[in-house]
């Protein structure tokens, strides 16, 4: 949501604040259960002068949805473009997803669970984007079936085994815990290209060739948080 005409930068950060602290609510009560008189004591505001900053508590869900897709999506993309086979590419995409469900995880634990609530043009939305996320995954695995890297399989099927190891570690990660994005993206992604792969090939040396892309591409932000940051 647009910061208002008029509304200086301190309404802006005080916007931000109430949208983390709803976050916070919502994935540890739920949307349904959270009243909007609770996310003002949060944010220390009234009911009415919450809604000068918010307007609704719908509006809230869609910047919580919002942060998790806006910077995803954009990263995704960015990936997609990227000239390097397709297996490096997924495997890039593979940490900056769950590079944003540790950064985000109340976001995450948000976006999983009450993306339901939201009614009209902002569901409409926000499966539009699901669905683009999901296309650029299924287009980069029929494309390393294409090229011989991955056995021939539904893509479609091979991008929800993808996205099911990937999307439900918000239910387990601790963001200060022992495994960090690029150690689990290292781990899901041996697991699932060694049951993808068509025979010996991009998989055989995928690590090596992350760390060499990163070394000659350092210019290139694949986390999509600090890439939003950068950006704003």
């Amino acid at each position: 949501m647009p910061r208002p005409p008029g509304h200086g930068p301190g309404y802006e950060i005080k916007r931000q604040e109430i949208i983390d602290r709803a976050a916070e609510l919502f994935a540890r009560k739920g949307y349904a259960a959270t009243g909007i008189n609770e996310i003002g004591g949060a944010a220390g505001l009234t009911k009415g002068a919450l809604y000068y900053y918010i307007g609704s508590k719908e509006n809230l869900l869609v910047e919580i949805q919002s942060r998790v897709m806006r910077p995803l999506l954009r990263t995704a993309r960015r990936i997609a473009r990227l000239e390097v086979d397709a297996v490096l590419r997924l495997r890039l995409l593979s940490e900056a997803l769950l590079s944003i469900i540790l950064r985000r995880l109340d976001h995450i634990w948000v976006y999983e669970h009450d993306y339901r609530m939201l009614g009209g043009d902002n569901r409409t939305r926000l499966l539009r984007q699901r669905g683009e996320f999901e296309g650029i995954i299924s287009n980069l695995l029929a494309e390393a079936m294409d090229a011989g890297e991955f056995r021939e399989t539904d893509p479609r099927l091979a991008m929800l085994q993808f996205l099911n190891m990937h999307n439900h570690t918000y239910q387990w990660v601790r963001p200060d815990g022992r495994w960090d994005a690029g150690y689990l993206s290292r781990e899901y992604c041996a697991t699932l290209f060694t049951g993808f792969r068509a025979g010996p090939g991009p998989v055989d040396d995928l690590e090596k060739r992350v760390l060499r892309f990163r070394e000659q591409h350092p210019e290139i932000v694949l986390d999509p948080v600090e890439g939003e940051e950068r950006e704003a």
